[in-house]
């Protein structure tokens, strides 16, 4: 869309709000209006919900013109992305990396046919200052959890000597995908080179899925370092300082509290935060539900909800739980649960316990759960077990009683008898 049809549509949206201006004459709410009726108060609201309809399209027109300009704008610049990791999860995002830019694979096992066939490109591990030669933008690092850190410190040498060569002294923006996120924060943080931007995320969806498109789909993402700068997460989401209310772009740096912006003189800022926009731009373009969120908080909520998940499921799935003829809809929702989480390996639950603090906290707490709803049951057993031996005392104590009565009326019938055959 050029400049001429978005001014068009922005034309129509001014020219919309106009109209809805009234003036007092026409205004039929207006305390001194004579002659008012009901056909002529109806025609007034279709009328102006006809106004606001056509303010709704313009809006729209408007929407899908930028999002046309922004995808002109990526797919002019596309970056260069190398992956760190080929295996599954690898070659799943690969695929869809590879319609926005360029796609460089990398990994221990030899993929290169399979990623020739994927028109990707592939360089193997064993020769990291290769991978690094093909000018990256961006590194992706899609290994395991357990493997996570000795994959970063075999890069780290060889990023550093690049950086040294390059003449600007920056490194690609490098991100990791894991499914915990302080984790890797803190090692890439301790371990990675400052020229090297940091963009944490989590896809919470994987393969499976996400095999029918990533619309709708979370992705949760920190911005956590940009030209040497870590952000502060902890003011992220309570900005007072004015400057950060009337600046959207603007962060606090951690540590120290100092405010950074954009408008500041530092083209690495610009060109580390363009970049990241740009690469976040593919997961919002896929139709992927967009959340910022600070690794420690996603932490705390992945324990409540991704972790206990793939613990229920491991639990239930020890027991051997299978389908019966009379299975109800809560007991298949039991066993999808089982499937999709045992799908995944042990090595990938067992990231989520060990490299997650709050982890432990959630079995803890599941545990005693557990107990308190056993105790619970044993409480109303015992108490329907003192009923039943109450209802049974009292029905005791009733035959007794009768029992006593019956034999006191037999004593008396027979000593009447006994009178009645002694009498003369």
């Amino acid at each position: 869309m050029n400049s001429s049809s978005a001014s068009n549509v922005i034309n129509l949206q001014m020219s919309t709000s106009s109209n809805n201006k009234q003036s007092p004459e026409s205004d039929d709410s207006s305390p001194g209006a004579e002659g008012s009726s009901a056909p002529v108060t109806i025609r007034a609201q279709a009328g102006k919900i006809q106004q606001l309809k056509e303010k709704e399209a313009a809006l729209s027109r408007l929407l899908a013109a930028v999002r046309r300009e922004k995808l002109s704008a990526l797919r002019s610049r596309p970056l260069t992305i190398g992956i760190v990791g080929f295996g599954r999860f690898g070659q799943f995002i690969a695929r869809t990396f590879a319609q926005h830019g360029k796609v460089i694979a990398t990994s221990r096992s030899d993929y290169t046919d399979l990623a020739m066939g994927m028109g990707i490109e592939y360089v193997s591990l064993s020769n990291p200052a290769l991978f690094l030669e093909k000018d990256l933008d961006v590194i992706v690092l899609a290994t395991s959890i357990v493997s996570f850190e000795g994959t970063v410190k075999s890069l780290v040498p060889h990023l550093e000597n690049y950086i040294q060569h390059s003449g600007t002294g920056r490194g690609p923006l490098i991100v990791d995908v894991l499914s915990v996120k302080d984790y890797p924060r803190q090692i890439m943080l301790d371990l990675l080179p400052k020229g090297c931007d940091i963009l944490c995320t989590h896809p919470m969806f994987g393969p499976d899925s996400g095999k029918n498109g990533w619309h709708g789909l979370n992705f949760v993402y920190e911005m956590t370092r940009i030209d040497g700068v870590v952000l502060d997460q902890a003011t992220k989401d309570r900005s007072s300082s004015i400057q950060l209310l009337n600046d959207p772009d603007s962060f606090v740096e951690e540590g120290t509290g100092r405010i950074h912006s954009v408008h500041e003189d530092s083209e690495a800022h610009i060109e580390g935060k363009d970049r990241i926009e740009r690469f976040l731009s593919i997961w919002e373009e896929e139709g992927c539900r967009m959340v910022p969120l600070s690794c420690k908080d996603h932490d705390i909520y992945a324990a409540n909800s991704q972790f206990i998940t793939h613990l229920m499921g491991r639990i239930l799935g020890a027991q051997g739980l299978e389908p019966t003829p009379i299975d109800t809809k809560g007991f298949d929702s039991v066993l999808r649960v089982i499937d999709s989480t045992t799908a995944d390996s042990f090595e990938l639950f067992y990231g989520l316990y060990k490299y997650n603090q709050n982890s432990m906290d959630t079995i803890i707490k599941l545990r005693n759960s557990m107990e308190d709803v056993v105790q619970q049951l044993k409480q109303m057993e015992l108490n329907d077990k003192n009923d039943f031996d109450w209802r049974w005392q009292k029905k005791l104590l009733n035959s007794t009683i009768n029992n006593d009565i019956s034999i006191q009326l037999e004593e008396e019938k027979k000593e009447a008898e006994d009178l009645i055959a002694i009498a003369p």
